[in-house]
């Protein structure tokens, strides 16, 4: 039995609606564009976007858009290439919703490329306060410092660093760590049954993001407030890792209420019980929200 098979076995009563989760597969991602703000209003976006053909209907989020043409849909050359748009998951729009980043605030981004939370972030500060966009990888940073650049974008500072070895002078009021992880949120299924966006397998990611969130959360404030996020629905890389911080660090969970469906935290997984605060992360599954699988937890330092 292959991965995602045992994946399916193991899920199969923890996710709602179950049915509806597997027909999701056999369907595309959809395909989102986020304006941005800094450069252009909303509405002169949409009327550029319809001019290079582009069909899309409005989101919950004002500067997000979704993307129906046909598969694959033209591609909008100029609105990219002018910074003004940048393609991103409506899930991946989460974290920052839920950070809500003020413009005076210092932020850190501790795994940022390519940079869609990053500038999202950016976008939301209206270009004001400090960003650190951190990341491990010369490869990943070439692309994020371009989508800054890109993006008309002058508050942020690359950074380059394994996120759990990453210093800074000063303690931040707002952490991100959005974590590698295996991606299971990304997967579907080709006409012939084999899953699509599968991730080649890492070492211990559990390890890794235990690392990550640990690392991020000392890096902030006294009463700072961090998001972890993965595009995954592994328990093993989401509830069993906030666990972990709250078992570490004195740290709670606060709720957050988002504006499309989502369901609470796992606390109890393979006769493993989790800390009862692990309930009040959110659990966003692909059927449900129409986009990307994701988890989102919004954690405050006490």
């Amino acid at each position: 039995m292959d991965k995602f098979s045992l994946f399916l076995a193991d899920y199969k009563g923890l996710i709602p609606d179950f049915n509806g989760y597997l027909q999701g597969l056999k369907r595309p991602l959809p395909l989102y564009y986020r304006i941005n703000t800094l450069k252009i209003g909303t509405e002169e976006a949409k009327s550029l976007l319809r001019s290079e053909g582009i069909w899309f209907e409005e989101t919950c989020f004002e500067e997000l858009v979704l993307v129906k043409n046909h598969d694959p849909p033209p591609s909008p050359v100029l609105s990219y290439h002018l910074g003004y748009i940048y393609p991103q998951a409506l899930s991946s729009c989460l974290p920052v919703k839920a950070l809500d980043p003020k413009p005076h605030e210092r932020l850190l981004d501790l795994c940022a490329a390519p940079g869609g939370k990053a500038t999202h972030l950016a976008q939301t500060m209206k270009d004001m306060g400090l960003i650190v966009a951190n990341d491990r990888k010369l490869g990943r940073i070439t692309a994020l410092m371009a989508n800054i650049k890109r993006m008309g974008i002058t508050n942020t500072v690359v950074t380059q660093a394994r996120g759990e070895h990453f210093t800074w002078g000063h303690k931040f009021d707002k952490v991100i760590v959005d974590a590698p992880c295996s991606g299971i949120g990304r997967y579907r299924m080709d006409e012939t049954g084999h899953i699509r966006h599968m991730k080649p397998g890492k070492t211990d990611l559990p390890a890794i993001q235990k690392g990550l969130i640990t690392k991020g959360f000392d890096l902030l404030r006294s009463g700072g407030i961090m998001v972890y996020s993965t595009c995954t629905l592994n328990v093993e890389e989401n509830e069993e890792v906030v666990h972990y911080l709250l078992q570490k660090r004195r740290a709670k969970l606060t709720p957050w209420d988002p504006p499309v469906p989502w369901s609470p935290g796992i606390t109890r997984f393979k006769e493993k019980e989790y800390d009862k605060g692990v309930g009040l992360a959110r659990r966003f599954y692909p059927h449900k929200i129409h986009s990307v699988g994701f988890f989102l937890a919004r954690v405050v330092k006490a």
